[in-house]
């Protein structure tokens, strides 16, 4: 595909080789990704379980900041940049001003409050903004870079940060984003716009704070319809990732349909262990349209 440019013009020398990566991959390959379990002790399970059944290890690991466990997030990311793959984090932001956890994620605020300046709900909800900031400040200190993907599912029903509508949500997502580019100085970011599987129009902030669009589902097949939804808002000029995935999509059947996602990024737990067979997983990971961590680039470290 044509190159597009980051929105972040001050962006690190890793985020321009990964970022360039996945826009020159871009419609004549998938990256294969997997999301960790984030309960203590569980973190490597779905990492172990595909390499066991297939011989290889996904090309994107998945991380979240969930539990605000951030020391043990940032550690195996670092490890997992030392093996040359990807490292992607996402946030399941608890409602301001001090929520953790997913079930604080789904709780309701007056959103139109928290982001009115001098406001209490406001000063809260910046100071977690700022907390992850420091997190991922520590990740720019090693020159890692992150497909940073926060607010996710946004035109869903479901999160705090998309029940306020979508005008709130695009005023939430330019704040954050400004925030951690121009008052942080977070150059490290490759800025992922994750919708639900429906693809509502009226949430795109805009191409000057996003990198990358990726939509979800749970359901079987390529989604090329939710894919197309997505190409309907943004146009052919920058990579669509499908963000979240149950059972894993039929590479031959991508190839047929045209849904030419950047990467998969299958759930954990019982999305990659019971919703995909072993015979299929290795089908998929042994595919030659499928990126795994060994066939990824060096990035010159």
């Amino acid at each position: 595909m044509k190159k597009r440019q980051l929105s972040n013009k001050n962006a690190t020398k890793e985020v321009k080789k990964v970022y360039e990566y996945i826009c020159s991959i871009y419609g004549n390959h998938i990256i294969s990704g997997q999301q960790e379990d984030p309960r203590e002790g569980n973190h490597d399970n779905e990492n172990k379980y595909i390499l066991e059944n297939t011989g290889k290890l996904p090309a994107i690991r998945g991380l979240d900041y969930i539990h605000n466990d951030f020391k043990g997030v940032n550690e195996r990311a670092r490890e997992w940049w030392s093996k040359g793959g990807i490292v992607t984090i996402c946030w399941h932001w608890g409602t301001p001003p001090d929520g953790i956890g997913y079930p604080s994620s789904q709780g309701t605020i007056d959103v139109e409050e928290a982001l009115t300046e001098g406001t209490d709900l406001y000063n809260g909800m910046i100071a977690m903004i700022d907390e992850v900031a420091e997190a991922l400040k520590e990740l720019q200190k090693d020159h890692i870079p992150v497909l940073w993907r926060p607010l996710h599912e946004f035109d869903g029903a479901w999160f705090w940060w998309g029940k306020g509508g979508n005008e709130c949500f695009i005023k939430l997502w330019r704040l954050i984003y400004d925030r951690y580019t121009n008052y942080h100085g977070l150059d490290n970011l490759i800025w992922v716009l994750g919708y639900c599987g429906d693809v509502h129009s009226g949430w795109y902030p805009g191409d000057e704070y996003v990198d990358i669009i990726g939509a979800d589902t749970y359901s079987e097949g390529t989604q090329l319809a939710m894919y197309q939804k997505v190409v309907d808002i943004v146009g052919e000029e920058v990579p669509i990732c499908y963000h979240e995935n149950g059972p894993l999509p039929n590479p031959d059947d991508m190839i047929t349909d045209g849904a030419k996602w950047a990467w998969f990024m299958t759930w954990h737990t019982i999305h990659i262990m019971e919703q995909n067979t072993v015979e299929y997983l290795k089908f998929i990971y042994q595919h030659d349209y499928v990126i795994t961590l060994e066939q990824l680039p060096k990035w010159d470290r």
